[in-house]
C-alpha cells in the first residue's frame, strides 16, 4: 500500500541543505588539481536518502524486489530513478548524512538519568560460509553471544527508559562489550543498567566518577551486594534493550547475510537506526507497582 512520504522527502531535503551549507563553511577547500568525478547522478542525495528511508518503512524484506516492483509506486515522486545496479553503487553516496542524521537524532533524546546498555551479534553469513565469505575480510570478526558463536559484528547501544537511543556504536564481533561503555555514556548522568557482562570495577569506577551509576546483576563467584529496591526493579527492566533489539532486527530486518559490500552494509544499519529514532511509539519502561527513587 503506498504511503505519504511528502513529510519525509521534505525533513530529508532540509537536512541534506543544512548539511551541505555547513560543510561548505566549515571543509577545507578542495585542491583544484584533484580529478573530480565527472558523471552526475540524475538522482539527488536527497532522493537515494528517502528511498534508503522508506525501504524500512515498506512491507518489503528484500531491497531489490523493494526497488524493482514496490517502489514503482512511488513513481511520479522519483521521475528520475535510476536501474537497481546504479542505484546500489550510489547508496554509499549518503552514508555521511545518515551518520550526521542519526548524531543528530540521538542528540535531540530526552536525558531521564535512566538508561539501559546492551549489545547484540550481527553475523554476516552463515558459520559454514567464514572461510569463504570475502566480502567482510578485514573487517568482520568471530565473536560469541548468549545464543553462540557468528561471524560478524556488534552493535552496541544505549537507550533511555523512553526507548530512545543516547549513543550507538558498531565493533567487530570479537570486542568486548564493556570497551565502548565509555565512549556512548560519555553525556549521560543517572543510573545505567546491564547484565553480568559488564561487571567491571575499573567501568564502574570511570563511569561513577563521571556521574553515572553502572547497575548490574552479580556472578556466582561473586560476594552477594545490598541493592536498594528500586535499581532492583529497574534492573528487571533491562529486558527493554532486548525488546528493542529484536524490534530492529524482526521489523527492520537489521540483520541479514546479503550484503556484497562493506559501505551498503553500513548505510543499511545507519538507515535502520534513523527510522528507528523517527517513530514516535518506541517500547518503553512502565513504572506499574515501582517504588518511587530516592
Amino acid at each position: 500500500m503506498k504511503q505519504d512520504i511528502t513529510n519525509l522527502f521534505a525533513f530529508i531535503d532540509d537536512f541534506s541543505k543544512a548539511v551541505d551549507l555547513y560543510t561548505s563553511h566549515h571543509l577545507i577547500s578542495e585542491n583544484p588539481k584533484l580529478h573530480k568525478p565527472t558523471r552526475i547522478p540524475t538522482m539527488t542525495d536527497s532522493e537515494i536518502l528517502t528511498i534508503a528511508l522508506l525501504y524500512h518503512k515498506s512491507p518489503c524484506k528484500n531491497f531489490k524486489y523493494f526497488y524493482q516492483s514496490y517502489l514503482q509506486l512511488y513513481k511520479p515522486e522519483f521521475p528520475s530513478l535510476v536501474s537497481y545496479e546504479r542505484f546500489v553503487s550510489l547508496k554509499p553516496r549518503v552514508l555521511g548524512y545518515l551518520q550526521m542524521l542519526l548524531q543528530w537524532l540521538i542528540s535531540l533524546s530526552h536525558k531521564t538519568g535512566i538508561s539501559f546498555v546492551d549489545a547484540t551479534g550481527i553475523a554476516v553469513c552463515h558459520n559454514k560460509r567464514i572461510y569463504s565469505n570475502k566480502v567482510f575480510e578485514g573487517f568482520a570478526a568471530r565473536g560469541k553471544t548468549t545464543k553462540g558463536w557468528f561471524y560478524g559484528f556488534k552493535l552496541h547501544l544505549i537507550i533511555s527508559d523512553k526507548g530512545e537511543i543516547h549513543g550507538a556504536k558498531l565493533t567487530s564481533g570479537n570486542i568486548d562489550d564493556r570497551v565502548p561503555v565509555p565512549a556512548l555514556a560519555k553525556n549521560l548522568t543517572g543510573l545505567l543498567f546491564g547484565d553480568k557482562g559488564y561487571v567491571k570495577a575499573e567501568l564502574f569506577n570511570d563511569l561513577y566518577a563521571k556521574g553515572l551509576k553502572l547497575v548490574t546483576g552479580i556472578r556466582k563467584d561473586m560476594k552477594n551486594k545490598l541493592m536498594i529496591m528500586f535499581e532492583k526493579q529497574m534492573l528487571r527492566k533491562r529486558s527493554i534493550i532486548e525488546t528493542v533489539f529484536d524490534y530492529l532486527k524482526n521489523k527492520f530486518e537489521l540483520e541479514h547475510s546479503r550484503h556484497r559490500s562493506v559501505w551498503n552494509f553500513l548505510v543499511h544499519i545507519m538507515s535502520t537506526l534513523v527510522v528507528y529514532s523517527m517513530k514516535t511509539s518506541k517500547p518503553r519502561v512502565t513504572y506499574t507497582n515501582c517504588i518511587a527513587q530516592g
